[in-house]
């Protein structure tokens, strides 16, 4: 028997593999695929994540992006210099170094293990796989936006938001793109890496549109794409849609297994790393006699997160709803496309400049001006 059983080897379950074998626990990673794997992202990636890490990312960063070029149906652009760059990442690449970061500190991986059953016994979990029953103390759930173990435990069933992403090495670039307006209550956005760009599209409120892959194909016909040399992938956004319970009876959930993704932006793998550090310190609390650790895990990660994505959430609701006034009165103004760009890169929080960018927004919409 391990301290913990962690299914899934993406961001959030490497991470709190290797906090917890650096904390002294065994640990056992469960993942379904061969390392490394390929994940539909656009793998932009917040410098902010280092502070969690005693090792160095650099060799696993493939582009750091200076600038951003903003556009309105293509057209209308607007362009800004990141004070801190932005990087950019192939996730087979950075998933893959994360987990061998943890396995040279003891964390033991198991490929090609997929889970069939799990079951909480005697204070103990009985992992079943496709080959035997395991044991561990306490699990970790990071199967991602699709797994299905989070609902087996009663967990609330989350609401996913469709994107596709277009992998292509037919253009090349070094700055990032953002598309408003082509899809209505969502953008586009190409982040570019060291020899290929990664091109996305989702929706982030309402019902998903029936045409949102030719959306994709056709913006990136006129971003000067080859499609047919490129690859089309569909995935689920599991977006932060308010307080939810993080917690069971010696269980956590991180990652896109919680929904903790930006509502306004789709950010994914910043929130990801902090619940796969919060989840590791919580179970090695738990594992000391801290009978409430787990449940201390839920409010921090509200705490931590959930409560800027509650702002987050409420500024999506205004600049979805109206768009094209959104463009105009927040990212045509300079002041406001840095302090995005500062929110991306983890230097400020929604909650620092939510309140004034409500009031210009509402001004804007309700207002005349």
């Amino acid at each position: 028997m391990v301290d913990c059983i962690i299914v899934g080897a993406g961001p959030a379950g490497a991470t709190a593999a290797y906090h917890l074998a650096k904390l002294g626990r065994s640990v056992l990673v469960l993942e379904k695929d061969s390392l490394p794997r390929y994940k539909p992202c656009g793998a932009g990636v917040s410098p902010a994540i280092a502070q969690w890490f005693d090792f160095d990312l650099s060799p696993v960063i493939s582009l750091q992006v200076k600038k951003i070029h903003y556009t309105w149906k293509m057209d209308d652009p607007v362009e800004t210099e990141l004070e801190t760059p932005m990087w950019m990442v192939q996730r087979d690449v950075f998933d893959h170094f994360l987990i061998q970061q943890s396995q040279k500190i003891g964390a033991e991986v198991r490929e090609n293990t997929t889970v069939t059953g799990i079951k909480f016994n005697n204070n103990q979990w009985q992992v079943t796989t496709n080959g035997e029953t395991l044991t561990s103390r306490y699990l970790i759930i990071a199967d991602g936006a699709k797994g299905s173990l989070g609902k087996s435990l009663g967990f609330k069933s989350p609401k996913f938001h469709q994107s596709f992403i277009l992998e292509t090495t037919s253009k090349k670039g070094d700055v990032a793109h953002f598309d408003f307006g082509t899809v209505k209550t969502g953008y586009i956005w190409a982040f570019p890496k060291a020899e290929s760009y990664s091109i996305s599209i989702a929706c982030f409120r309402g019902d998903n549109p029936k045409n949102l892959k030719q959306l994709l194909i056709d913006y990136a016909t006129q971003f000067g794409v080859d499609v047919n040399q490129s690859q089309i992938y569909e995935h689920s956004l599991c977006l932060w849609d308010g307080d939810r319970k993080l917690h069971t009876k010696g269980a956590l959930l991180v990652g896109d297994a919680a929904c903790l993704a930006d509502p306004l932006l789709g950010e994914g793998i910043r929130p990801s790393i902090l619940s796969g550090v919060k989840a590791a310190e919580a179970i090695n609390q738990a594992l000391t006699g801290d009978e409430k650790a787990l449940e201390k895990y839920t409010e921090i990660i509200h705490q931590e997160w959930g409560e800027d994505m509650v702002w987050a959430g409420r500024l999506a609701g205004l600049f979805y709803r109206f768009p094209g006034v959104a463009y105009k009165a927040a990212v045509k103004v300079p002041i406001a496309t840095q302090l995005m760009a500062r929110i991306l890169c983890g230097e400020l929080r929604y909650a620092d400049v939510a309140n004034t960018a409500i009031k210009r927004l509402s001004g804007n919409f309700f207002g005349g001006k």
